[in-house]
């Protein structure tokens, strides 16, 4: 028996598939929308990826596979929306519901921020399809294995039963193991207005020797290197922005992945990706549901 095909749908740079691949998983094909995202998918990874808008991709259209993962945008389903007003949710988790529904998996994971609880229609739709046994998984935190935080939800459902286990870390990685002897960085004008209180909110700076991890990477990062910085008295005020590769490392990228597009593009991309690690624990549960981990 051959190891189970995983479809990845809302895939962005392939991070979670990278995960689930290390995990023992095949990955059939891959979706996503952003031709950045789609370039460096290809860039790195052998199996398909098409490029697509899922809102209008027929699912019959799609190769056949015993998995579906969809990772669809958090974006108004996360706290920081409140901020701006923009915590309504969206439509995506129907074309999640369609493909599933359409062509259905003998499981089915979706990723997502804990926030989406908060919308009971989308909870409905992922946790209660007849012919699943559902299990929901919330908060798993990227800090069980590296040093951010980073909380999300993850839903798994399955034809059968099954005792989906949490996931166990015995030493994440701490964030001094992370950073960079000669870290490449921008420095931007604004950090030093951000520190003298000149915005709304003061910068999160995370210690490496004081044993502190980082906040949560977001895709914003990508616009405003301020918000989030790391203690570094080898710089000006005694803190800088965390550096591409020490972005990536907060989420388990290795440092030899290949971007396409602009270095404020790669933030982006990683602030949207799910850690590696959090991808590898779903696709060693799925691999022994399957009956190849262990027990």
């Amino acid at each position: 028996m051959s190891a189970p095909v995983v479809n990845s749908y809302f895939s962005g740079m392939g991070l979670i598939d990278l995960g689930l691949a290390r995990a023992g998983l095949q990955i059939g094909q891959s979706f996503e929308l952003d031709p950045v995202c789609v370039e460096t998918q290809r860039l790195n990874f052998g199996h398909e990826v098409v490029q697509c808008d899922l809102t209008q991709k027929l699912a019959l259209d799609e190769r056949g596979c015993d998995v579906k993962v969809f990772t669809y945008p958090c974006t108004k389903y996360s706290t920081i929306a409140d901020v701006h007003g923009a915590r309504t949710g969206d439509e995506l988790f129907l074309h999640a519901l369609r493909h599933m529904v359409i062509n259905p998996p003998e499981v089915f994971a979706v990723e997502n921020v804990p926030g989406m609880r908060k919308f009971p229609v989308v909870m409905e739709a992922m946790t209660k399809l007849p012919g699943y046994c559902v299990t929901t998984f919330c908060p798993v935190n990227a800090s069980t294995w590296l040093p951010q935080e980073r909380a999300r939800l993850i839903i798994i459902g399955s034809r059968r039963r099954f005792n989906w286990r949490p996931p166990v870390c015995r030493r994440p990685i701490r964030l001094k193991e992370i950073i960079e002897r000669d870290p490449e960085v921008e420095l931007p004008a604004y950090i030093a207005r951000r520190l003298r209180g000149r915005y709304r909110d003061q910068p999160i700076i995370s210690d490496p020797a004081r044993g502190d991890i980082a906040p949560t990477c977001v895709a914003h990062y990508s616009k405003d290197l301020s918000t989030r910085l790391v203690a570094d008295k080898r710089f000006k005020h005694g803190a800088r922005p965390y550096s591409v590769t020490e972005w990536c490392r907060l989420q388990g990228v290795p440092d030899d992945f290949i971007f396409a597009g602009t270095r404020r593009q790669a933030y982006k991309m990683v602030g949207n990706a799910v850690a590696r690690q959090m991808a590898e624990w779903l696709g060693g549960e799925i691999n022994r549901y399957f009956g190849f981990g262990r027990n």
